[in-house]
């Protein structure tokens, strides 16, 4: 009998004879390792527990604690929750449509008259519990089309006639049974339900056959998947966690922002948002102002053959804004690079001036699809804090590396932790090779010579040439990409833009797009669920509440909030024939910092009894030591 040479990940290599399968590789090692298995990797390939390993080849187990398991039993889990419906409510009246892993769980579309509510979710977990139970061998099976088509004929089943249909000539075609349940599926899957341990179904919604509003429309029904409970556990009280930070639910709640039918993804601005983008906007305006960088405002109209030039129109228009005037069409900018080109030229610049750093915080509209829309998230006119740094070549690493400092004192101040990855040239681009290797090449010696960690992300830059981009986490782990750093060499040439070199000869500049928060309003909203409504002082809309427990305590108080608003801290009064208690529970809702209650003690003695959010009862103070106290956190910006 022929041996099969098998490598394993720590590069060992072991012997088997043909026909072993991954399950005989891992009862091999050890027996430990086999009853966690359930699932493998054959020249890093997903395969079930039980496929034979055809061929020498380096094989890797999965273990239900390995990162690939994750996929492996959400696929499973999709099935188990299929069975469990067709036993619910009959196998002659469900029929399956596609049912995939996505992130952090799996779906399946599902045809049947039965209407599938949420209050029956419980009963078909119920159900796929008892089926875990029964621990039933999941079996593959290969069949010919004819085969597959004959079966899923004979059940009257659409769907999977229509998929098998479409199958590419010669592939190979399997099923996976489990007890009375089978289906049509490429796998892999858990060798037995019972390894499928952690699961919750989330929702019922309509999904239409395919995605295909003109196709029929199916019931889909969303459940997640972990390993063990304590992961689901884990991950249901995020998702807890983020509802309760949800911007859109505190956005309202705190009278920061909102939407109108009127404006269908534009943000309209309250008060108290106003305060925080304001503040967001002065505190990078003023380190811009340390670090030499010039603010400039652009039209946000521009004529459409500026967008042609710039290379937008070829890439980009299905995303913009247009309107005619004058007979002449015009486009609403959807970027502020273009206008800074056009001011950049407006002057004959030398090689002394460089670098200039052209900074704006540029309002841009962009087209979103309405189903795509997300409160502050996703919108179609926002923000940007965007600068172009115009330089000579041999300034692109030192500007690129002031650029990453400026991001990371930046990111600090909100306690926010980034990864970084660098984005490569797309197919879809302009410009040379050499210029695109070039461009790759600073981008990488400034992140090597910094020394920071970074990924490559091939194939994700920006049209017009490679990115570094920043992903900030927020409180509960989520990952949101906001500053980038872009180097172009290509708008520099669509503009001709040019300095007198040492040599009195015209030269070319370098171009690094930069932008930090990104979109303002998109960083507002990430902020709002980061804090979760309760803002740091320096930014917070209301810094401190003075509250009066009785009438006579309200000329005092007013003395005290004019005392306040003169050393520049927002604070409002609450004056109302209202218990104090009512008082101090309205204002932490509304996340207050510092909530200030004046009664006969604190009159007489010229004291505040102070409550900070989130930290109760810090007893009574000294107005001036209370005062000192909040412009302390504005000044160094504490969160």
């Amino acid at each position: 009998m022929s041996v099969l040479t098998i490598t394993l990940p720590d590069g060992s290599k072991r012997e088997y004879e043909a026909g072993a399968t991954i399950e005989d590789v891992a009862a091999s090692i050890s027996p430990s390792l086999r009853k966690k298995s359930i699932a493998g990797k054959i020249d890093g390939k997903t395969v079930d527990l039980k496929a034979v390993i055809p061929h020498d080849a380096a094989v890797e187990i999965i273990t239900e604690d390995s990162e690939d398991a994750l996929e492996v039993l959400r696929h499973s889990c999709a099935h188990l929750m299929a069975q469990a419906i067709k036993r619910i409510i009959g196998d002659e009246n469900v029929r399956l449509g596609i049912g995939p892993v996505i992130q952090d769980g799996f779906y399946y579309d599902i045809d049947t008259a039965v209407t599938i509510t949420p209050e029956m979710l419980a009963d078909i977990e119920k159900e796929m519990n008892k089926i875990v139970k029964e621990n039933l061998s999941i079996e593959r099976k290969v069949v010919t089309r004819e085969e597959a088509l004959a079966i899923y004929e004979k059940l009257n089943d659409h769907l999977k006639t229509e998929i098998i249909s479409e199958l590419p000539e010669g592939e190979e075609i399997s099923m996976y049974h489990q007890g009375d349940f089978f289906d049509l599926c490429r796998g892999p899957h858990v060798p037995s339900t019972g390894k499928i341990k952690a699961f919750k179904l989330m929702s019922v919604a309509g999904a239409y056959w395919r995605g295909d509003s003109d196709r029929q429309m199916l019931q889909r029904i969303y459940g997640t998947c972990w390993a063990k409970k304590a992961d689901l556990d884990e991950y249901l009280h995020f998702l807890e966690e983020a509802r309760k930070r949800d911007h859109r639910k505190l956005g309202k709640e705190l009278d920061l922002f909102m939407f109108s039918e009127e404006a269908p993804g534009m943000p309209f601005y309250l008060p108290n948002g106003m305060v925080i983008r304001n503040e967001l906007e002065a505190y990078e305006r003023g380190l811009h102002q340390e670090r030499d960088y010039e603010e400039v405002r652009t039209p946000l109209m521009m004529n459409q053959r500026l967008w042609e030039q710039s290379g937008h129109w070829d890439h980009y228009h299905e995303n913009m804004y247009f309107t005619e005037v004058d007979n002449t069409k015009f486009a609403l900018k959807p970027m502020n690079c273009p206008g800074h080109m056009l001011i950049y030229k407006g002057q004959i610049k030398s090689y002394r001036d460089l670098p200039i750093r052209m900074s704006e915080f540029g309002q841009v509209h962009r087209h979103e699809f309405s189903g795509a829309l997300n409160g502050m998230i996703r919108v179609r006119t926002f923000t940007q804090d965007d600068a172009h740094l115009f330089v000579r070549p041999d300034q692109i690493e030192s500007e690129i590396k002031n650029v990453i400092e400026l991001i990371d004192k930046m990111y600090g101040v909100f306690g926010f932790q980034y990864s970084i990855e660098l984005s490569t040239r797309p197919e879809d681009s302009m410009g040379s090779d050499e210029l695109w290797e070039s461009a790759e090449r600073s981008l990488q010696n400034v992140l090597d010579g910094l020394g920071v960690p970074y990924t490559i992300n091939e194939g994700d830059g920006a049209f017009y040439g490679p990115k570094i981009d920043f992903h900030i986490k927020d409180a509960i782990k989520r990952s949101h990409q906001c500053a980038t750093i872009q180097l172009d060499f290509q708008m520099p040439e669509k503009f001709d833009l040019t300095y007198v070199g040492e040599d009195n000869q015209k030269h070319r500049p370098v171009v690094i797009h930069r932008a930090i928060y990104g979109s303002i309003d998109r960083f507002i909203g990430i902020l709002t669920e980061h804090f979760a409504g309760a803002f740091p002082t320096w930014i917070a809309p209301v810094q401190a509440r003075i509250m009066t427990i009785a009438e006579p305590h309200v000329k005092y108080a007013e003395e005290v909030k004019e005392k306040m608003a003169k050393m520049g801290i927002r604070v409002e009064l609450d004056t109302r024939n209202e218990k104090i208690g009512y008082k101090i529970r309205e204002a932490q809702l509304r996340k207050i910092p510092f909530m200030l209650v004046i009664g006969d003690k604190e009159m007489e003695n010229g004291e505040l009894a102070v409550r900070r959010h989130g930290q109760g009862d810090l007893g009574s103070q000294k107005v001036d030591d209370v005062i000192n106290a909040i412009l302390d956190e504005i000044a160094t910006k504490k969160f």
